[in-house]
């Protein structure tokens, strides 16, 4: 690295540094859960002391704070536990759709597509590849950051291309544009179920789908290419300058065995995209709804999670059989079992994370809030774009502490869903604003777990490379692609476009 230029990024390095030193404070998501849990049964009994109470601008019904410390809301505390955490939404949808992932990242299947892409592209067309690999790597959740990264580095240098440039540009895509992709990742149905539950705070009757965001998501992810190309060409690639590492390496072809798994692995998933066609697409088929044949709502958007997770599963199996990953049933089994061993945290994570929504709906403070906040927003005028940016921001801040994507939407759905609805906005597009402030700001902030791994990945090639020299060189990405996005946010919400099936800007 270039000491002239990295002196020019001296005060950033002292301002993330401070955003570093308060983010290690915070504690762990799950004390921090415990601690809103606990915070929000003592908040209900002041503000039900206080007869704090509004008046729903719906229904004109009168509510009022409920407070958790009296006889029976302990004894709710208590008894409802259990409910609270099997009824969690994000739960069962996760868990689901990580069963078919975690068998095709076992046997082999995701890592050698993701290296399939790569190897077949042009070398004048290799960094969007990388950066667009990236992005469709979230799919297969941690699977991008642990073979990608390192994968963009080692495929730049096969180019005689600076590696860091292609660690920048495999990172960039996988974390900053982790909520983009061509297709319904295991992310959608997670936020969309603490979305749900947010919802019923104001209307019970109102779904959000898994597919809530897909057209946004699906057009941002050629965005997030096309920007994450120009930043490697033209402002990281250059500043790195020529690469005179010691490192050398070239990239091998992928085995007959491999080749071969991933023919029969298409073969599959081929098959099963013909059978869902063929109980979608006849006017009457089997997955539309019984009564009106739509496919928007309809049985088969109801089962997109299940459907995704079949998607993996099935190719995951073909191919390990073929490739010789696997064996026997008793070797998918043990995949299965891995991919649900890798998501304890998360489970526990749930469990706490259902208590604190379940008080919090209890408590009735989230609707008194939501309403109070949208009567203070529509009071200032602030409105439609301007809106939407501020609540972009708020979430790109609140990243830089806490780098879990759903411990902030546990927190932020419950209060910006229902005052968003309150003003007129649907609860797709609220969602789809946070997506792009907490997505934008992942590869820059230390706090993010994978940051240290890639952090290291890169110290292959700098030995001097540390966490401050990576925020410098992520941040053109971060600054580009939260511009751009919220540029496509703002014209998507002018020209009044879907955000996904069904999906509207407005209720």
């Amino acid at each position: 690295m270039n000491p002239q230029k990295s002196q020019k990024f001296a005060w950033l390095g002292k301002a993330l540094a401070f955003i570093e030193y308060v983010g290690n404070k915070l504690p762990d998501p799950l004390t921090l859960f415990v601690l809103l849990s606990l915070m929000v049964i003592v908040v209900s009994a002041i503000a039900s002391a206080q007869n704090l109470s509004v008046v729903h601008p719906g229904n004109g019904e009168t509510i009022v704070a409920v407070s958790l410390l009296t006889p029976e809301g302990i004894r709710r505390i208590f008894t409802s536990a259990v409910k609270n955490f099997t009824d969690f939404p994000p739960l069962g949808s996760v868990l689901v759709a990580m069963l078919g992932v975690g068998v095709a990242e076992y046997t082999g299947l995701l890592s050698a597509v993701l290296r399939k892409i790569v190897l077949i592209a042009p070398s004048k067309f290799i960094c969007p590849v990388v950066v667009f690999a990236g992005i469709m790597a979230n799919l297969a959740a941690d699977a991008g950051y642990v073979v990608l990264v390192p994968l963009g580095a080692i495929i730049f240098l096969a180019f005689r291309r600076h590696p860091l440039a292609g660690l920048a540009a495999a990172f960039a895509g996988v974390s900053g544009g982790f909520s983009a992709n061509l297709l319904i990742s295991s992310l959608d149905p997670l936020l969309a179920g603490l979305t749900q539950s947010a919802v019923e705070l104001i209307n019970p009757d109102y779904q959000v789908n898994a597919t809530a965001n897909y057209y946004f998501m699906a057009v941002s992810t050629f965005l997030i290419t096309a920007i994450g190309w120009f930043v490697t060409e033209k402002i990281v690639e250059p500043r790195l300058g020529n690469y005179v590492g010691e490192v050398d390496f070239q990239m091998s072809q992928l085995s007959a065995s491999e080749n071969k798994g991933l023919r029969w692995a298409g073969y599959a998933l081929l098959a099963f995209i013909v059978f869902l066609m063929v109980m979608v697409l006849p006017p009457q088929g089997i997955l539309r709804h019984p009564e009106t044949f739509t496919i928007i709502p309809s049985p088969f958007l109801d089962s997109i999670v299940f459907i995704i997770a079949l998607a993996f599963l099935i190719p995951g199996i073909f191919y390990g059989k073929v490739a010789g990953t696997i064996q026997n049933d008793k070797d998918v089994a043990k995949a299965l079992s891995n991919s649900m061993s890798a998501m304890g945290y998360y489970i526990v994570l749930a469990f706490i994370a259902a208590q604190f929504i379940a008080y919090f709906s209890w408590s009735n403070l989230g609707a008194i809030m939501s309403i109070n906040g949208a009567d203070f927003l529509k009071s200032t005028g602030i409105t439609g774009a301007p809106l939407l940016i501020l609540f972009i921001l708020v979430s790109m801040l609140l990243n830089l502490f806490v780098g879990s994507a759903s411990a902030k939407w546990a927190i932020m759905a419950p209060v910006f869903v229902p005052m968003f609805m309150l003003m007129g906005y649907s609860p797709e597009l609220t969602q789809a604003a946070y997506r792009i402030g907490d997505s934008t700001t992942n590869i820059v902030t230390p706090l993010m777990p994978y940051f240290p791994l890639v952090v290291a990945f890169g110290q292959k090639y700098d030995q001097d490379l540390g966490i401050g020299t990576l925020i410098a060189m992520m941040l053109p990405y971060a600054i580009a692609f939260l511009f751009g996005w919220s540029i496509l946010l703002i014209i998507w919400f002018i020209l009044g476009l879907p955000l996904g099936p069904g999906a509207l800007m407005r209720i």
